[in-house]
């Protein structure tokens, strides 16, 4: 309740501030100066950028200048008066406005079971139509951005499949000029990755005058405050010759703690359920941990023997501790702790007890433009330079670490305070049995937490641009430009665990010996106690060179346009991982198993250090003609020769047809493609813990006497080891859009598009549980005749170990049999197919009246389609399924409709409305994200269990002062999401979905801006 108070209290202090500015002296009623209004951009602009009046054209989807893309291709623009609407302190933010992005997996929420393998820290993913991360072509004034440092893995078919992409947040939101958003097959024009289209960060590089901004926020719920500190400079000089502009940002926030909101407070989400759901006390959403300072413990020899079974252990052997004065404690081990034969229940653990949604973060970037028109004495050439710094820190706290169920800990029957130690320790327990020897007794350590301590992640990101070009020309216009830019990330973990030192601890016959039964109470852990390390950086090296033509030569129906060039790129990336992960340091455990399989880190998988770079040369060719009056065509190719995945050669045509002034029928065909990505083809041996279903040991169970699987077990913890692959090829694409457009006046526009991909070779794993599915299959075809030799999928690696009991289940089943698979090898390939196809909407209208100037925008955007059919291995799979070869209840996963499907949304939708009166103005934007299903809830009956549509409502109130002294003053109080919407339960970490929803309820924010000419 204090924290509420504290909110109300600020925000009737903003209400406060702006109250002042409305009751500003007379001077302050005067109407704003034309250059202080708001406009929001509807259409590409024609940029002046001191060429002594030659203007150049920055349009996405085309090379030539002067051309209107937009009577050919559908393309969205947000001006930056539209983007300050929205209210959003980051690049993710913003691309969760817009109804073309899809999910964004790389936000901190969601990256909390990747750990270090995750893209962690302030980062942002672009992907258009949810064809998937890396899809989507990301520029800066025309070019190419580098991908952000770091790179994590994705859903693609089967498996999980490394993917990258540009930082999201390193372009900030004041300083865009605009965002232009091609919906559209692009790599014709801009060559690999462009399969969703392009996302083109336009700068706001002619800024004149002074401009500084200042803006706070709070929220409603939550300790968190973001504050924007901005500004703005620029001027000519020369003659005008010469232009600068600088623009600065400084922005941070504290962090979210899942215990700020009780909603998030505890990780077990059955009380959210309805009472009388299907789905209540469904335990998937119970997402606390059975891993806890209260573990299971077994012993290594026989309980039997020992004489312990009944009076402290099961038969297994296994006992489990609780907190002294449990119900369930059986006999007492010490001050802290009791003990209990397993089968009590387990005390399970809140794994959002003390880790963040969002962690603590400072951001600085800083741009600079110059612009020089040297003086030839003939055309005039302009020297132009762009330059772009970024830098971050951001502190997470994260749940602490468990070991993996396959790197089993041992306690040490010496260990100082193992309850059945040694004879004449402190710590063994009185009047033990006879059997159990005087040295004492080994214990394997199971379902066990190190929750004494979180993690803590450091992630300091930073990233540079230097472009240097030039320009000029009379009827040939040519244009050249070098790039070189870099991202840099260190993500630090502190409080990890080495397997190694935590050994040691456990096998010390001193007090100083690592202590479990304690319940984290001077357990000695800070011995074991590592910082681990993952230092990523990309680099992209551009160099171009084009010329062209808007006026090559006359056709009846007007001027044929033409550009051709050529570009040289290299890019490059590095993955340096902590000694402890990478092998430099190396772990063997009680099993002899050690690097590759296992690392020195509980719970983190081993990854070798990895690196890579390919050289990109490229030829490009467009033409623009206007074959008709009211018809007019663009026609592209270009050509790119990778280094290290061969070469592609593809096509586009668009065109544009007015059978009436004011309606326009555009469409278009394109060849884009998506290179593989420098990970997938690099990447040596790396190993993934996963729990996933044995479908050979399913199937015995079910057909050999073992229904219940009171004898086997079949879906249990695997290992995963994947492998780079040099056969990759480029994926390929057909892209189809089209669309029409109505213009009933200049100020009023509709349009609808029409759009289809169909990607194929699309690079993927064919996955756990399909390896698992295909060792079943080859099983089956082999029989239980001859078991002597290779049966099953050579691709699954299986223990030679079952016992009698297990083998005969397979037997009966009529299939040889096979131990506990220990890990499955799989190889990057050129796979699936995905289809992706819908439509957009768009309504644009400016009304001028006696009361003011209304702008209003609305954009939605539509999927009917998005479908991976299976090829390969995959498609054996299918068919087979299909033919009755394997049971219809043998999943075969990643190939279906996934329309709605964990997140896939079917509609997304954005408004905004402005109006603007002398003094003062209001703003309204709004968005909805439809309805969508969590696949993993649906029942045995298929129930889905659907979250609701989820619409947010923003608003602005603005106070416009002219002549405050030198300057003009914009006050805006700011409320995001009126309604308070919350985001629908899920069976994610914090109960809702975070590559779709946002769920920190209502916020406010007051904005301060100044502009001086």
């Amino acid at each position: 309740m204090e924290r509420e108070h504290s909110g109300a209290n600020q925000l009737l202090a903003v209400a406060a501030l702006a109250g002042v500015g409305i009751a500003a002296p007379a001077v302050a009623e005067e109407a704003a100066p034309a250059e202080a209004e708001e406009t929001v951009t509807q259409a590409p602009i024609e940029i002046t950028v001191g060429m002594e009046g030659d203007e150049i054209v920055i349009v996405t989807g085309t090379n030539i200048r002067g051309v209107d893309m937009g009577s050919l291709l559908p393309i969205s623009v947000v001006g930056a008066d539209e983007i300050e609407l929205f209210g959003v302190d980051s690049g993710d933010e913003l691309l969760d406005m817009l109804p073309e992005q899809g999910q964004n997996f790389f936000n901190e929420a969601d990256n909390i079971s990747g750990g270090v393998n995750s893209a962690r820290g302030d980062v942002g993913a672009y992907n258009l139509r949810n064809v998937g991360t890396g899809n989507t072509l990301v520029l800066l004034n025309g070019r190419r951005m580098v991908n952000a440092a770091g790179f994590q893995t994705e859903e693609v078919g089967g498996s999980f499949v490394p993917v990258n992409s540009a930082n999201s947040n390193v372009v900030p939101t004041f300083g865009l000029d605009r965002l232009e958003i091609l919906k559209d097959g692009a790599s014709a024009i801009y060559g690999a990755d462009a399969v969703a289209g392009v996302v083109n960060n336009v700068l706001e590089t002619d800024f004149q005058g002074l401009r500084l901004r200042a803006r706070y926020g709070l929220y409603e719920y939550l300790e968190r405050e973001p504050a924007h500190v901005d500004a703005a400079w620029g001027t000519t000089f020369n003659g005008g010759r010469t232009s600068l502009s600088i623009h600065g940002t400084f922005f941070s926030r504290n962090r979210v703690n899942a215990q700020e909101d009780p909603r998030w407070a505890e990780s077990d989400f059955r009380y959210r359920v309805d009472e009388g759901s299907a789905w209540e006390g469904n335990t998937n959403f119970r997402n606390n941990s059975a891993n806890s300072l209260y573990g299971q413990f077994d012993l290594v020899s026989s309980a039997s023997g020992a004489g312990l079974q009944g009076m402290y252990t099961d038969r297994a052997g296994e006992f489990e501790v609780f907190p002294v004065g449990d119900s369930r404690c059986q006999w007492a081990l010490n001050e802290h702790v009791c003990g209990a034969a397993d089968g009590q229940g387990t005390e399970r653990y809140n794994l959002n007890a003390d880790r963040d949604l969002s962690g603590k973060l400072t951001r600085y970037t800083l741009l600079g433009y110059l612009s020089h028109v040297l003086d030839t004495g003939g055309n005039p050439i302009e020297a132009f330079t762009e330059v772009m710094y970024y830098d971050s820190d951001n502190n997470t706290r994260r749940h602490p670490s468990a070991p993996f169920s396959t790197v089993k800990l041992r306690v040490a029957p010496q260990n100082y305070y193992n309850p059945f130690g040694p004879v004449g320790s402190p710590n063994r327990l009185p009047d033990l049995p006879e059997g159990v020897p005087d040295e004492g007794l080994e214990l394997e350590i199971d379902n066990y937490r190190f929750a004494e301590i979180p993690r803590i992640v450091d992630v300091a990101g930073s990233s540079y641009r230097l472009l240097q070009g030039l320009r000029g020309g009379g009827d040939w216009f040519w244009e050249g430009a070098v790039l070189y830019a870099k991202a840099e990330r260190s993500d630090v973990t502190k409080d990890r665990i080495s397997n190694n030192l935590i050994v040691e601890a456990l096998w010390d016959p001193t007090p100083a010996a690592y202590n479990p039964f304690s319940a984290g109470v001077d357990t000695n852990l800070e011995r074991a106690l590592i910082d681990v390390r993952r230092d990523s950086e990309t680099s992209l090296f551009l160099t171009d060179f084009k010329v062209s033509n808007d006026e090559m030569f006359a056709l009846p129906a007007g001027p044929v346009g033409l550009v051709a060039g050529v570009e040289y790129r290299r890019e490059a990336f590095k993955d340096d991982r902590d000694p402890r992960l990478d092998g430099t340091i190396a772990f063997t455990n009680f099993q002899g198993v050690t690097f590759p399989f296992v690392s020195d880190v509980v719970n983190s998988s081993p990854t070798p250090d990895n690196s890579g770079s390919r050289n990109v040369t490229s030829v490009f060719m467009e033409l623009q003609a206007p074959l008709f009056h009211n018809f007019d065509v663009q026609l592209a190719a270009r050509y790119e020769n990778f280094s290290d995945v061969g070469d592609t050669v593809v096509g586009k045509v668009a065109a544009g047809w007015r059978p009436v002034e004011k309606i326009l029928l555009r469409g278009s065909w394109s060849q884009p493609f998506r290179v593989p990505n420098l990970v997938t083809v690099n990447e040596t041996i790396t190993a993934r813990q996963n729990t996933r279903t044995d479908w050979a040991c399913q199937y015995a169970a079910e057909n050999g006497g073992d229904p219940d699987q009171d004898v086997l077990d079949c879906e249990y913890s695997m290992q995963r080891v994947a492998q780079g692959s040099m056969a990759l090829v480029p994926e390929e694409a057909d892209n189809y859009s089209f669309g029409i457009v109505v213009e009933p006046r200049e100020d009023f526009t509709i349009a609808l598009d029409y759009w289809s991909i169909e990607k194929s070779l699309t690079v993927g794993l064919l996955g756990e549980e399909n390896h698992t599915a295909l060792d079943l299959l080859y099983r089956l075809r082999a029989g239980a005749g001859n078991c002597s030799g290779s049966i099953g999928n050579p691709a699954v690696e299986r223990s030679s170990d079952i016992d009698e009991e297990s083998a005969a289940i397979y037997a009966a089943a009529g299939i040889c049999p096979g131990g506990d698979i220990q890990r499955i090898f799989d190889r990057y390939q050129n796979l699936d197919t995905r289809t992706i196809k819908g439509f957009d909407v768009a309504i644009r209208y400016l009304l001028e009246t006696d009361i003011g100037r209304f702008r209003f925008n609305y954009s939605a955007s539509f999927l009917n389609e998005l479908s991976q059919s299976a090829g390969g291995a995959a498609g054996e799979l299918v068919a087979a399924q299909r033919d009755g070869a394997i049971p219809a209840s043998v999943a075969v996963v990643g190939f279906a409709d996934l329309v709605q499907n964990d997140g896939n949304q079917k509609q997304k939708h954005r408004l905004a409305f402005s109006w603007r009166k002398d003094s003062f103005g209001i703003g309204l934007t709004g968005a909805k994200i439809g309805k969508v299903y969590h696949e993993r809830l649906t029942l045995n009956d298929g129930s889905l269990w659907w979250l609701a549509p989820m619409t947010t409502w923003n608003m602005t109130f603005d106070r416009y002062i002219k002549g405050f002294g030198d300057a003009d003053l914009r006050l805006r109080v700011g409320i995001r999401n009126i309604t308070d919407e919350r985001a629908p339960l899920a069976d994610r970490y914090f109960g809702y979905l975070s590559d779709v929803h946002s769920d920190y309820g209502r916020n406010y924010y007051f904005d301060v801006r100044m502009t001086m000419d």
